[in-house]
């Protein structure tokens, strides 16, 4: 029935119908492949690469989540793993098939919402690289249940997010209260997330391998860094 609420289904609705979709800014958001935008570049995240030259993630079956043009899903097939990544935008996603044509790399690549997606402990990696600080903050509730029932027993869990205090770098100043994401109806371009609230959000399903600030790197570098995000690790934890 219409606008009644049964159940929590019907809440997240209610919640996601005071902003607009995420598919209506992503979509524009891809069309100029010109623009100056970092993560434009064919260029894996340095963490990711980090972890995998350390043996600490190896060749398996990985799931990326907002892959976007898909830097690091092309990354984790060159070394090995089987990838299925996802974004909301056509327009990205035609570009990642792009990019693993010229490159001769097979990578399932759809264009799908997370939220449509249910794998059952069928991965030894999910990565992140910056969906979560998009998404509002009842969406996290199934999206972490998501990933946590993706990964099988002692699979990790990867994510790149924004830390406060860039503003005058293209990421949020300041860490804005979830309660007042829907007072102004808007997240103001991305959420800011503390050490503490990551850890607070993630400790009870996940152990924590890596916390960091994402390392800076250069134009000239083989690698995407800015010190605007967040790095870290997880380990599922035992049910």
């Amino acid at each position: 029935m219409e606008k009644t609420i049964r159940n929590i289904q019907d809440v997240y609705d209610m919640l996601d119908a005071e902003f607009r979709t995420a598919k209506q800014f992503w979509e524009p958001f891809y069309e100029d492949r010109s623009r100056p935008i970092p993560f434009f570049p064919n260029k894996p995240d340095e963490n990711l690469v980090a972890h995998v030259n350390s043996g600490l993630l190896t060749a398996g079956k990985a799931l990326e989540l907002g892959c976007g043009p898909g830097r690091n899903a092309l990354y984790l097939t060159r070394e090995g793993y089987q990838v299925d990544a996802y974004d909301l935008s056509e327009t990205a996603i035609a570009w990642a098939k792009e990019r693993a044509n010229e490159e001769q790399l097979v990578v399932n690549f759809e264009c799908r919402s997370v939220f449509e997606l249910s794998p059952h402990a069928a991965y030894d990696l999910v990565y992140d690289s910056g969906c979560l600080h998009h998404l509002l903050p009842h969406q996290r509730i199934p999206y972490l249940e998501m990933i946590y029932n993706a990964l099988r027993p002692g699979g990790y869990f990867g994510m790149t997010c924004f830390a406060p205090g860039f503003g005058g770098m293209g990421g949020p100043e300041t860490v804005m209260n979830d309660w007042d994401v829907y007072r102004e109806k808007s997240m103001k371009g991305g959420l800011a997330f503390t050490e503490e609230k990551l850890r607070y959000m993630l400790e009870e399903s996940f152990e924590c391998v890596e916390l960091r600030p994402m390392k800076t790197k250069n134009q000239e570098d083989a690698e995407f860094g800015i010190p605007i995000l967040w790095v870290t690790l997880w380990k599922k934890r035992d049910a």
